[in-house]
């Protein structure tokens, strides 16, 4: 690409970026023109908790992963042990 292109393409961002007026995005427009007529109902801050599905304890993944990282370093441990000189 020219210099001159360089600096045409930079004009047009810094022209495009300091219009006083943006137009929103197609999926704005989209909800703004649903939501004129069917406006979306009212939403909690925190999902009721007979929604929540039960997760496991912290405690258990963390028990789980240095359970495999101890399983690998002993499997490394006995094959250097059994490997010859």
């Amino acid at each position: 690409m020219s210099e001159r292109d360089e600096q045409e393409r930079e004009f047009d961002l810094r022209w495009a970026e300091s219009a006083e007026h943006k137009e929103p995005s197609a999926r704005a427009r989209m909800l703004a023109a649903r939501w004129k007529h069917n406006p979306p109902g009212p939403v909690p801050f925190r999902a009721d908790p007979e929604h929540l599905t039960r997760r496991r304890s912290s405690w258990v993944s963390t028990a789980v992963v240095l359970g495999c990282v101890a399983a690998v370093i002993v499997l490394l441990g006995y094959i250097n042990f059994r490997a010859p000189y």
